[in-house]
């Protein structure tokens, strides 16, 4: 397997679980659809990395490397480089809570619609750049 096809896999992985999220929405799941969204961020941008060239971390957030590496991005993910980049760190953020939660945190309890919302804009956003680049 070539690094294009395993990129062009991640992307596809992607694409494919931005339809659970309507499931899980229409089911009132929002924590889901936040650790889902997360997972299609991540995904698709290791996608990115390894069509690039770089093989991706094995943590969730990628952000700094994509920083580190901006001269192997194409222009058009360089103008939406920071807004890809708070994506990718908010949704790593609420990664664990929205699946475990905490003793003070149940995730059942503490997202709503709005966040769910937020974390599927977010999703397919991502996904729509990093599929402009991956063909």
């Amino acid at each position: 397997m070539t690094t294009n096809s395993l990129a062009k896999s991640y992307l596809i992985k992607a694409t494919k679980r931005l339809k659970i999220l309507d499931v899980l929405l229409q089911e009132e799941a929002y924590s889901d659809v936040v650790r889902e969204s997360q997972e299609i961020v991540e995904l698709a941008l290791k996608g990115l990395l390894r069509y690039v060239g770089i093989e991706p971390p094995k943590w969730h957030d990628v952000s700094p490397i994509l920083k580190e590496n901006k001269s192997l991005l194409p222009i058009f993910v360089l103008k939406e480089l920071d807004k890809i980049i708070k994506i990718s760190k908010k949704l790593r953020k609420e990664r664990e809570l929205a699946f475990y939660g905490d003793e003070d945190f149940i995730p059942t309890d503490e997202y709503d619609f709005k966040d769910a919302q937020e974390a599927i804009k977010a999703a397919i956003f991502v996904v729509k750049i990093v599929s402009r680049v991956i063909k």
